[in-house]
């Protein structure tokens, strides 16, 4: 079946497509129920945080996503996972489904950040990761009230409604797919439900081996699919983000490994990720070895990166903490990036003060004009 046709224009860059992904919205109207019947198991220790594996799909398997789409289902589940404090630990976005490995602290622990005196301070700055300004602000107005006319009680509900929203891996997958699905349903000019049923769930031992191997044979999926010969290469995971310099999924790929959250360098993370991911995703080959029967990394890869101990040559490194070199506008030092801005100033933004950005993670000392995202070269 052919993909659904998006009435979007394509011919604009990536930037204005997602236009509305980065929105900052109210609370979603009629929550209901998602439980669907499925069985799952949830970690009920006192003090402890928990894992899990999930794993959702469109339609019937037969809606698509184009490339602008997984970016922009990226952006969501990033966003959400912060105002939630869900963890991401790796994930990877397929063209009719995803997978995440989410990280679930305990609540009550996670929840006394908002406690003590400044706690609704503290409160009002979190929410600001998904909400405007004129909504809080109405917010803010909206308690100043209650108290005004005696009804505290009422005002405590409001801000507990909030707080229940997080650290609850449910309604955290919940509201990455309504929030995702209304853009997607705006950019295609469709209607109706985009995923199927509820989402699959797995409880994962939040270290140790299970962990690594469950986070590896996420990154491996565009692997075994066919699509990249190295989990690297597939720009919508968590390990080609990590290679690419991002933190954040550096810090969540520590965790799988059980190595300090800073230790991408330093602990030798990123080489020991390498490494598993080549070791665990070895393709299988039939009796006589010459039929592929299940598809992998291949044993000559394999070999080639054991060999060099997991570790990746600066030229790719740079290579790889790019999305395209021509989204940058300008390439060049920091000199030439900033004197093509002042010339360009009116082309920007009031609140664009400087024009350089460093190239992230980059050994060389490569300025754009324009922030790049990082997306491996094909």
């Amino acid at each position: 079946m052919k993909p659904a046709q998006i009435s979007h224009p394509q011919s604009l860059p990536i930037e204005e497509q997602l236009v509305g992904v980065n929105a900052k919205t109210g609370l979603y109207p009629g929550a209901r129920s998602w439980s669907g019947g499925r069985f799952r198991i949830l970690g009920k220790g006192p003090l402890e945080s928990y894992c899990y594996h999930v794993m959702s799909r469109t339609c019937g398997g037969e809606v698509f996503l184009d490339d602008v789409e997984k970016e922009a289902l990226r952006r969501v589940i990033w966003r959400m996972a912060e105002f939630s404090g869900i963890k991401v630990v790796t994930y990877c976005l397929m063209t009719n489904h995803f997978h995440l490995l989410a990280e679930v602290p305990h609540r009550q622990s996670w929840l006394q950040r908002f406690d003590g005196p400044d706690g609704e301070s503290k409160l009002f700055e979190h929410l600001r990761t998904l909400y405007s300004r004129a909504y809080l602000g109405l917010l803010r107005d909206e308690l100043a009230d209650f108290r005004a006319r005696g009804m505290a009680v009422l005002a405590e509900q409001r801000l507990d409604a909030l707080k229940k929203r997080f650290c609850d891996l449910s309604l955290f997958v919940k509201e990455v797919k309504e929030r995702f699905s209304r853009w997607f349903n705006k950019r295609r000019g469709r209607r109706g439900t985009l995923w199927m049923d509820r989402f699959k769930s797995v409880l994962v031992e939040g270290k140790g081996e299970a962990l690594r191997t469950m986070a590896a044979y996420i990154d491996l999926n565009p692997v075994r699919a066919g699509l990249v010969k190295d989990p690297k290469d597939y720009r919508w995971c968590g390990y080609s983000e990590a290679l690419g310099g991002s933190r954040r999924a550096q810090r969540g790929l520590c965790k799988s490994l059980s190595k300090p959250v800073d230790g991408w360098k330093s602990a030798g993370a990123a080489a020991a990720y390498r490494c598993l991911l080549h070791a665990e995703g070895r393709e299988v080959k039939d009796a006589q070895n010459e039929n592929v029967v299940s598809r992998g990394v291949t044993a000559e890869s394999a070999r080639a990166v054991l060999a060099e101990k997991g570790k990746l040559s600066p030229a790719e490194l740079v290579r790889l903490r790019v999305r395209y070199f021509t989204d940058g506008v300008a390439l060049g030092s920091r000199e030439f990036v900033e004197g093509l801005f002042a010339e360009q100033r009116n082309q920007f933004g009031p609140k664009r003060k400087k024009g350089a950005r460093r190239m992230p993670e980059s050994d060389a000392p490569f300025y754009t004009l324009r922030q790049l995202r990082r997306q491996p070269l094909s």
